[in-house]
């Protein structure tokens, strides 16, 4: 069956029906993507402050940092630097401590509602399965049938592990590291945004070629299910009919497809990846230039104040770059499975019940 070209919003839906009995799996998921979004796009913010007041001496802490430094002062106040300097270390590394354990339970509570939503599935599929006629698997391949119980279903559990999820934070994660590099800077902000078309052409290029290479390997992995499960339980038939070579070369033709088609998947990611690499550190060169030429038109005193400036938004760039060379990937994982569940919802709705 040839693939649809645009997304299924109504298939989206059908599968979001499974997610009603984990509602609050699914919640604990998103706000833990939510915070996660909040606390990175914040520590480049936080690692500012620390320079600017503390490493060059520019800059008093400002805005939020100054809830921090309060909060410090609190615990332990000292006008020594050095102290401060290690307070604020300090304070970072707990944010990474807090981070981590967020991460985990993101994680976690993702991979719990994917592998939760899949038993389901299963289950019904089985059992669906179960009350057809014989007539169905007749004409219809025992390894087709394997396919869609197995490889498909998991396929499906990736939409909301590594898939939907995953997007979400990416793109929360693009929302509010752009949204505080504005509110630092907005000057150098679309400074560092100029090699962004170019990674949209390229995204959208990487998105086309895996969409193809994923739809080669659907189709290769189901011949390749469909051909050993029938020789294996035909062993009898292909050695009373001494086709044991034959049937060898076929399986060496469709094993050879089935990896050109998980080939030309690595192929596309490793173009993609290395210009994503490459744009980034063009921006980053943008960047230091930019650094540069504002050390030779101030004084020096004025010219400290853009120290901690451009080491955060080195920071920030980092964390803007990845999510954007990830969403194209999570969305061929989205895309994969969202064809795959089609496939299973085939089945689900076929209606060939013992009377």
């Amino acid at each position: 069956m040839p693939e649809k070209s645009r997304f299924d919003l109504k298939l989206l839906g059908r599968l979001f029906q499974y997610i009603r009995p984990y509602r609050f799996i699914f919640i604990i998921a998103f706000l833990s993507m939510i915070l996660l979004a909040i606390l990175g796009a914040y520590r480049p913010y936080f690692i500012i402050q620390m320079i600017d007041a503390y490493v060059v001496e520019s800059n008093p802490v400002s805005g939020l940092g100054l809830v921090i430094q309060n909060l410090i002062d609190f615990i332990h106040k000292s006008d020594s630097n050095l102290v401060q300097l290690l307070a604020w270390t300090t304070f970072l590394i707990l944010l990474l401590v807090i981070q981590a354990i967020i991460q985990f339970f993101s994680t976690y509570f993702a991979n719990l509602l994917g592998q939760s939503i899949v038993r389901d599935i299963r289950v019904k599929l089985y059992q669906h399965i179960n009350s057809f006629k014989l007539k169905f698997f007749d004409t219809t391949p025992n390894g087709t049938i394997v396919t869609r119980m197995i490889s498909d279903i998991e396929a499906v559990s990736e939409v909301f592990s590594v898939g939907l999820l995953t997007m979400m934070g990416d793109l929360l994660t693009l929302v509010f590291v752009v949204g505080i590099m504005l509110w630092v800077s907005w000057k150098l902000t679309l400074l560092t945004l100029i090699p962004i078309p170019l990674l949209i052409i390229a995204t959208r290029i990487f998105a086309r070629a895996m969409k193809k290479a994923f739809q080669k390997e659907r189709v290769q992995v189901n011949r390749l299910n469909t051909f050993v499960q029938e020789h294996i339980s035909g062993m009898s038939i292909v050695q009373l009919f001494n086709r044991q070579d034959m049937e060898y070369e076929r399986f060496k033709d469709i094993n050879k497809s089935h990896r050109q088609a998980h080939i030309d998947a690595i192929w596309a990611n490793s173009i993609f990846f290395p210009v994503v690499e490459l744009l980034s550190s063009i921006s980053i060169a943008v960047l230091i230039m930019w650094g540069m030429l504002q050390l030779d038109m101030v004084k020096e005193e004025d010219a400290k104040k853009f120290i901690g400036t451009i080491f955060g938004f080195i920071l920030w760039i980092n964390m803007l770059y990845r999510p954007i060379r990830m969403l194209a990937d999570k969305f061929n994982i989205l895309q994969r499975g969202m064809v795959r569940a089609e496939r299973v919802f085939e089945i689900i709705d076929t209606d060939q019940h013992i009377d």
